[in-house]
């Protein structure tokens, strides 16, 4: 049975990721790439469906972990009756073939040790054929071949698990490796990492990378740990971001809102863009808009709200009927059927992010406003269509109020790109358009009489998202329109402190039974906003409680469930991390009123 979401640690490659839970077993990786078949996925099923557990023979959870500072090393340590023990885990930063290292340490006493390795190819179905050669233990199947290396003696179990163990004992000064390589099954084994050296170089490299890192606010080790796993998350082929790298932890145990997360979301890239510049990370912050620009390249009218690693555009969404899931939440996916959805504040937030890479000079004007003046060709035609909104409800479309205006912001970014870069375009017109557009918002997503914006045009609903209206310039954050959304959204959709992202009951809005955790990046929006309308020791104390729900290694999956005490969904999920890195920028004083530069001044 898999841990508690919590429970894990994560060590990546930049290609993809491993999950580690406190007692030593590695239950989910996929190879060669984060969105690739996983060859252990025990994390929605259980050991039989693919697992390594490197640990004391005593078992139990570990007494202590930690990551090294500022990098993706990850030291977990067991005290026993026999001594002491650590466990290192790492990915070397890729160069040729993927692998993951194991090293394990004696530190006091004598303690016996034992490896467990099932691998299971695509996703826990296929058990592979596991063969002995030069040394090494070989498991092919398919496509995909997966050695390990080790100088301890290692047992291939007969029959048909091939499950592969190895017992040991260490001594207080003793090391002994464990090397785990992918490689195309058509081609031999490639030559096995040295593990000490892998572990010098990957050390060497984070540690050169957190260098970059510029931010002199407060909460700076948690700014830290967010943008080490904003990293992890980065497919570094591409500069693409994962949104997570698991798919279908559930959002409600037992329930069947269980979704892929291992795909890019263009919603996500003006945020994420914004906390890699506002941190220094500039290299990452242009490879990210070189990846946007790569992936969204076309007809305007065409644009997707998520694409693959590499920027493909077919995900199609389907069943593992053979697992069961993270503690029977049914069905587990892979694909996301949400990437055919239309939702209209995806155009703004590409003109957002591209108006923030051209404010901070990431690159060349030229093809990226061509593209812009295609997305503004798009949104003068289509602006006031039905979507599916922010959340990707796959009840009836609406009249989303964010979607809304998050096409006004982007119409206003497409007038500033004419204003303040000297870029040509019919401002007169998009002028017009902007004016159009935020009269409607004005006129039919206001509800006078409660003092606040509602979810869609006509609804009784809120939603998180109208917390965002200020932060792209829509209106101040002294309107008292602002302030009542603000106040009424943490009164209506607060639970226990922390926010829904809706009330999924309310207005029938997305069509799926069941409920949801409180979702973390929202709590984070509510933080701001509490600044925002200067309620700012309000806004600290929701922050800090926010952090305190991160795993002991400043972790963070994508809801908490407040009356189980537990993180739910993806994990470790980006926008939470962006979330945080950006919040605390927020009540640090780094930028307050408008996130994505100064307010175009708009009446």
């Amino acid at each position: 049975m898999p841990q508690r979401i919590e429970d894990y640690g994560i060590v990546g490659d930049l290609h993809t990721a491993a999950l580690v839970g406190r007692d030593g077993s590695v239950d989910w990786l996929c190879l060669p790439n984060m969105d690739s078949p996983a060859c252990f996925a025990a994390l929605l099923g259980d050991e039989s469906h693919g697992s390594w557990r490197l640990a004391p023979a005593s078992g139990g959870p570990c007494t202590t972990r930690a990551y090294r500072e500022g990098t993706l090393v990850l030291d977990t340590e067991w005290e026993t009756p026999d001594g002491r023990v650590r466990v290192t885990d790492l990915m070397p930063p890729r160069e040729s073939s993927p692998g993951m290292v194991r090293i394990v340490e004696g530190l006091s006493g004598r303690v016996p040790v034992v490896s467990d390795l099932r691998l299971r190819l695509d996703y826990g179905r296929s058990v592979p054929w596991v063969t002995r050669s030069r040394g090494a233990v070989g498991a092919v199947a398919g496509p995909h071949a997966v050695t390990l290396s080790t100088p301890v003696a290692v047992e291939v179990e007969e029959g048909p698990t091939g499950d592969v163990r190895s017992r040991f004992e260490v001594a207080a000064g003793d090391r002994v490796p464990f090397v785990l390589t992918h490689h195309d099954s058509w081609h031999p084994p490639p030559e096995p990492a040295r593990a000490e050296d892998a572990l010098a170089s990957t050390l060497a490299f984070w540690r050169a990378w957190r260098a970059g890192t510029r931010y002199d606010g407060r909460w700076p080790d948690a700014v830290e740990r967010s943008l080490v796993t904003l990293k992890a998350l980065t497919f570094a082929p591409t500069g693409g971001i994962a949104a997570a790298a698991t798919t279908s932890l559930p959002e409600e145990l037992g329930g069947e809102r269980n979704w892929d997360y291992r795909y890019c979301w263009l919603r996500d890239a003006a945020f994420t863009l914004l906390a890699l510049l506002g941190t220094g990370h500039v290299t990452e912050a242009r490879a990210w808009r070189e990846w946007l620009l790569r992936a969204v390249a076309g007809s305007p009218a065409d644009l997707q709200i998520m694409y693959g690693l590499d920027g493909r555009r077919r995900l199609p969404e389907g069943e593992l009927g053979w697992l069961p899931g993270y503690e029977g939440s049914r069905p587990v996916r892979v694909g996301n059927g949400a990437a055919d959805q239309l939702q209209l504040d995806v155009w703004g937030e590409v003109l957002l992010c591209l108006d923030l890479a051209r404010s901070a000079r990431l690159g060349p004007h030229g093809d990226t406003w061509r593209l812009e003046q295609g997305l503004m060709d798009f949104l003068e035609g289509h602006w006031d269509d039905l979507d599916n909104g922010l959340w990707e409800v796959r009840g009836p479309q609406r009249a989303f109020v964010h979607s809304r205006v998050m096409a006004w912001a982007g119409v206003d970014r497409a007038v500033r790109g004419v204003e303040r870069f000297g870029l040509d375009g019919p401002v007169d017109a998009w002028r017009a358009l902007r004016a159009t557009i935020r009269e409607d918002v004005l006129t039919h997503g206001y509800d006078a009489r409660r003092g606040t914006f509602t979810q869609f045009y006509g609804s009784s609903g809120l939603d998180a998202s109208l917390l965002l209206l200020p932060r792209v310039g829509f209106l101040p954050w002294d309107d008292p329109r602002v302030v009542g959304t603000v106040e009424a959204v943490q009164r209506e959709l607060t639970q226990d402190g922390l926010l829904l992202r809706y009330r999924s009951d309310a207005d029938d809005v997305d069509g799926l039974g069941g409920t949801e955790g409180t979702f973390l990046v929202c709590s984070f929006w509510l933080s701001g906003a509490l600044e925002g309308i200067g309620r700012h020791d309000e806004a600290v104390a929701l922050f800090e409680r926010l952090l305190s729900l991160r795993n002991d290694l400043g972790l963070l999956s994508e809801e908490y469930d407040v009356a189980a005490g537990r993180q739910l969904g993806n994990f470790p999920q980006a926008f939470s991390h962006v979330g945080l890195v950006n919040t605390a920028r927020v009540l640090s004083g780094g930028m307050l009123s408008d996130d994505w530069t100064l307010p175009s001044g708009e009446a």
